[in-house]
């Protein structure tokens, strides 16, 4: 009997192992999501109201940028589910 609970508490060992290295990956896509959007979506607001011309790479970075946080809060989503 003494294996049987060996056994069983390897297992939730190893769940709570996989439970953690869910949670901190999907911190780390929260936190890719966070500095993305700080790079190249605020960044690309402050080069916009500088000048006053819109420029195309301005506004494909600001469109590059939203896709890509959301991608990455996405993926951090889909992890901790």
């Amino acid at each position: 009997m003494g294996s049987w609970s060996e056994r069983q508490e390897e297992k939730r060992e190893g769940k709570e192992k996989d439970k953690t290295r869910r949670e901190k990956l999907a911190g780390y896509f929260f936190n890719l999501s966070q500095l993305t959007y700080t790079a190249l979506v605020l960044g690309g607001m402050v080069l916009f109201f500088q000048g006053s011309v819109i420029n195309l790479k301005l506004l494909i970075m600001l469109l590059v940028g939203c896709i890509l946080a959301y991608s990455w809060a996405k993926i951090g989503n889909n992890l901790l589910k």
